[in-house]
């Protein structure tokens, strides 16, 4: 029997839209009927229905738990996502996170009632300047990009006093889509660098296009391609030379915690994301932040709110003037509402603190170590694009596939039905057809095994001329493939029981 009444198989739920579960005058409370209220609203009261659907309690719930037992989750499988780290998120953070003395604060009471948030603000601060070696930091910015566009703003305003009107900001072609973006937005033009065949920037090409009218040079380290960047140091030398300054992306500090001091580097600003390093649930629009650390030449530029520990306990600077009364400092402006994703800070703190100095540089070599195994494992299977030993990230390309009619798309739908998330497909954009592996620390052995066993069936599969059954995939989840193109491009937003949108 391959089809049941239901819909159902087993406990395998075909689960509806809950627009199509609405059951008019169904609801998970009862209300008294209100009558005689003054409209307050001076005239925004409701004239017509809300057009949500009408559920029970108990529906509602089953609805929801069912859709969250079709999710692919880091608590039920092995995410080999790169670019965006899905790793164990201890439960202590949450813990942590939720504690009413941090949960239940509010942004607008007096700084005296919230003493032990700004400690553990500027005990967050400490850490990552310990870590990095850099002397300043400013944790308000809420995303890793947002972290690019603060840390180009300190750029921006230490030039503006310096009297210049460098425009130009060097940023590889291998760099994350944000990275020129935030130049651009910051009002600076991008001009690319090219790579060289391993991977690297090119560090001849970054020379020739530097001159006094250059900002900054902005550079993943490690790289998109899961590369350190051997030349870091003589590139750093070059920018500081011609009077620009060195703007690091951090959205890959993970793999280098511990072991390597940004400092060292002659790195002038770095972002952090602290929800891919020091753990906190992220992805599917999840909560981020991105704090920068400085350099001792672009420290006074760092933007507001700022936390100052004086002999009277902790202040709040919320304006340049107090700021430069009590410190000297310029800031570039204000970069957010209050002081950043404090649940986000607050899980950072944890982790590190639960980790010490030791485990966070395990942690980082143990992700180094996940990921050079994957390489070493697969390689004799699919493509590596790039020779010699990998940081965090194992990069893979499609010449594998060639002439066997299965794409990137392809494989990656089939890894679905293997009970495996996707790893990252088609980036970084340099490589062809790229299949970017991140295991992250947090993974065992036996794991990666199991994965990679997974990874060499589906590449023999596709070598033996079994196209057709990748182009199917998947078709053991709730949904085969979707179109992914026209769901782009014509999104429905909205359902109603008549079938218009």
């Amino acid at each position: 029997m391959n089809a049941t009444t239901s819909g159902n198989r087993g406990l395998f739920l075909e689960e509806p839209l809950i627009f199509e579960l609405d059951n008019p005058g169904s609801n998970g409370v009862d209300l008294a009927e209100i009558v005689d209220v003054p409209d307050r609203l001076g005239g925004l009261r409701r004239q017509g229905p809300v057009g949500l659907p009408g559920l029970s309690e108990p529906a509602v719930v089953r609805h929801y738990t069912r859709l969250s037992q079709k999710n692919f989750g880091i608590d039920s499988v092995f995410y080999p996502l790169g670019s965006c780290t899905m790793k164990h998120n201890p439960r202590l953070n949450e813990k942590m996170a939720r504690l009413p003395g941090f949960a239940d604060i509010h942004p607008f009471q007096p700084v005296s009632t919230v003493q032990g948030a700004l400690e553990a603000i500027d005990s967050l601060a400490h850490w990552l300047k310990m870590l990095t070696g850099l002397p300043a930091v400013a944790v308000s910015p809420a995303a890793g990009a947002h972290g690019e566009f603060c840390g180009l703003m300190t750029i921006r305003a230490a030039l503006e006093d310096r009297g210049e009107a460098r425009k130009r900001v060097l940023v590889p072609e291998s760099a994350h889509g944000t990275n020129p973006a935030s130049a651009a937005a910051c009002g600076f033009s991008v001009d690319p660098i090219p790579a060289t065949a391993d991977g690297r920037v090119d560090v001849a090409a970054l020379k020739a296009k530097l001159g006094q009218d250059v900002a900054a040079v902005m550079l993943t380290n490690p790289n998109t391609c899961g590369l350190f960047e051997r030349d870091i140091i003589e590139i750093a030398d070059a920018i500081h030379g011609v009077g620009g300054y060195f703007y690091c992306d951090g959205a890959n500090y993970n793999a280098i915690v511990g072991r390597v001091r940004v400092a060292d580097l002659g790195v002038d600003v770095m972002h952090i994301n602290l929800h891919k390093t020091f753990s906190t649930p992220h992805g599917g629009g999840g909560p981020g932040a991105g704090p920068i650390v400085l350099s001792a030449a672009l420290a006074p530029y760092a933007p507001l709110p700022a936390v100052l520990h004086g002999p009277d306990g902790f202040q709040l600077i919320e304006d340049g003037q107090t700021a430069h009364r009590l410190t000297g400092a310029k800031p570039a402006g204000r970069i957010k509402g209050y002081h950043g994703q404090f649940g986000v800070l607050v899980r950072a703190l944890s982790y590190m603190m639960s980790l010490g100095a030791d485990g966070l540089r395990q942690s980082s070599s143990d992700a180094v170590l996940s990921a050079n195994y994957l390489l070493a494992e697969l390689s004799d299977t699919l493509s590596a694009p790039f020779a010699g030993p990998c940081m965090h990230e194992a990069l893979f390309d499609d010449h594998f596939l060639k002439d066997s009619g299965v794409s990137t798309l392809d494989f990656a739908k089939a890894l679905i039905d293997e009970g495996f998330h996707p790893m990252t497909m088609y980036f970084p954009l340099v490589v062809h057809g790229a299949l970017l592996m991140e295991p992250t620390e947090s993974e065992s052995k036996a794991t990666l095994d199991q994965f990679i066993a997974s990874v060499r069936a589906l590449a023999a599969k596709a070598k033996g001329g079994e196209a057709d059954g990748f182009h199917a995939a998947p078709v053991f989840t709730p949904r085969g493939r979707l179109d992914e193109t026209r769901a782009a491009r014509v999104p429905i937003l909205k359902w109603t029981k008549d079938g218009s949108k």
